[in-house]
């Protein structure tokens, strides 16, 4: 029998609530459910922007697989059959790298975070790191979710997605720009630096913004845009 919730501050694993909404209701496979409430929870507990699971790294957690049959053969069986039933539902998204170890396969969230490692790694911007735990990165590029905590702070689950539709309507090199513009002039929101990403979008960016000279850097400081910056 469980014998409750300690008392006393207990860790806490954030779900998204269209888990609840959405895919609870459509989910009608034990397993499935049992392995997407533990990747919430697995993930939740990793470090980096770009976080994924291999098929191992669930096997090795004894605890989980006991939960799935007798015997650890029907335990991979039942795996398998949960890994491939949340590919197609696509509350996983599923990546296949050619390594020097051999074909791997890495499982990430359908969220922001993990529709942009996978665009990277669908567009060949990666190359093996040589380490086991995480045997890939991504090109030196800097990610949208990375320059985001670096400049500005935590992400939360509104901006992770704020920032996934913006890497899907700009350019890498405009987010980097605009992200430096802020940094540059201590005007770090969010808010601002979308601002500027519309602005290049609706107006059209000239070689005089790219250049970025002092006079382009004012006008966002003390022009348009000054409604969203905090003085």
């Amino acid at each position: 029998m469980f014998k409750g919730f300690p008392e006393g501050k207990v860790s806490q694993t954030p779900v998204p609530a269209p888990f609840f909404t959405e895919l609870l209701p459509a989910i009608d496979h034990l397993g499935e459910l049992k392995l997407t409430a533990y990747i919430f929870w697995r993930l939740e507990r990793m470090e980096g922007v770009f976080r994924f699971l291999r098929r191992a790294d669930i096997v090795e957690d004894s605890r989980f697989m006991q939960g799935l049959g007798e015997t650890s053969p029907l335990a991979e069986t039942a795996l398998d059959e949960a890994l491939d039933l949340a590919v197609k539902r696509g509350t996983l998204l599923l990546a296949t790298l050619e390594l020097e170890e051999g074909t791997e396969s890495f499982y990430f969230l359908n969220s922001p975070k993990g529709r942009a490692a996978l665009k990277a790694i669908q567009r060949g911007e990666w190359r093996p790191s040589g380490s086991p735990e995480t045997p890939f990165e991504v090109s030196e590029s800097p990610n949208i979710f990375r320059l985001y905590e670096e400049h500005i702070g935590p992400l939360t689950p509104l901006i992770a997605e704020a920032l996934g539709e913006a890497e899907d309507d700009y350019p890498a090199r405009w987010i980097e720009d605009a992200f430096r513009i802020a940094v540059e002039n201590n005007k770090r929101s969010w808010s601002y630096i979308s601002a500027i990403l519309r602005r290049w979008q609706e107006g059209g960016r000239d070689e005089q913004n790219r250049q970025d000279t002092e006079k382009a850097r004012r006008k966002y400081v003390e022009g348009e845009f000054s409604d969203f910056i905090e003085h």
